[in-house]
């Protein structure tokens, strides 16, 4: 069996510029010795309502943000997972990305199914499949906001292997029952880990709800943020996962429907 130290750090929406995001997460990184994993909110490098310009002026510094990334993660001895604009060719991605400890970049994510709002216009739809990947002995997949509303997307990383599911948001303060209920109900129906880092406050025309979380296997929260920049710990057992699917065998029935 693996264990599995956490980290979800819910991120101030004022935060202006790749420079001072950087900068943030470093400290945050100097403050969670420890830490084996730590996940950060959709486009966290950019800001999510930072505009398409300001979005894509922080895509074209794409290489050398996520060699600072890397670095921080080599630096501090912990793989880190956020989002961020993804330019290559003609098309501009919302993106997630799993940088290793090593500095590695060991899984990328591209938003398959874009809001209503502003996202539709700016960036290009993904096309890959769940992807998964091993950290610190749990298999990690990622989805990216809106994703995780449907059934089907977290289902999908299940049945793909996830142990847990690593979901970077920007969920305004009028979908609180977003993180408040789909979330832990996305945890309980899939028998994973579910973590959702989201922004907090205000930036341009968006206020951020907060309310971060780390919701276990049985759908019950180790970890909730509230309306403040904050860090969330917890640890995460492989043996809890192997209870929770013992007692209820979600993953195997699901196959009759």
């Amino acid at each position: 069996m693996a264990e599995l130290t956490l980290g979800v750090w819910q991120a101030p929406a004022e935060l202006v510029g790749l420079d001072a995001r950087l900068a943030w997460l470093e400290a945050q990184c100097e403050a969670s010795e420890g830490t084996q994993l730590a996940l950060l909110p959709e486009l966290f490098l950019s800001g999510y309502f930072a505009g398409e310009e300001g979005i894509f002026d922080t895509a074209k510094r794409g290489t050398e943000a996520l060699e600072a990334v890397a670095g921080l993660a080599v630096k501090h001895r912990v793989s880190l997972a956020l989002g961020y604009p993804e330019h290559t060719g003609d098309a501009l991605y919302n993106s997630a990305c799993l940088i290793d400890a090593a500095g590695h970049h060991v899984l990328t994510h591209r938003k398959r199914v874009l809001p209503p709002g502003f996202e539709a216009g700016c960036f290009t739809l993904g096309s890959t499949s769940p992807d998964v990947v091993s950290v610190g002995g749990f298999k990690v997949a990622l989805l990216i906001c809106y994703e995780v509303e449907f059934p089907e997307a977290v289902r999908a990383c299940a049945l793909a292997g996830a142990d847990l599911v690593l979901v970077p948001t920007a969920l305004v303060s009028e979908w609180a029952v977003v993180a408040q209920h789909v979330i832990p109900a996305r945890a309980f129906e899939n028998t994973v880990y579910v973590a959702y880092a989201n922004h907090v406050g205000r930036e341009g025309d968006g206020h951020f709800l907060g309310q971060s979380c780390i919701v276990s296997a049985d759908g019950l929260e180790l970890a909730r943020a509230g309306a403040s920049a904050e860090r969330l710990t917890a640890r995460l057992d492989t043996s809890q996962l192997a209870a929770a699917r013992a007692r209820l065998p979600f993953l195997e029935e699901c196959r009759r429907f």
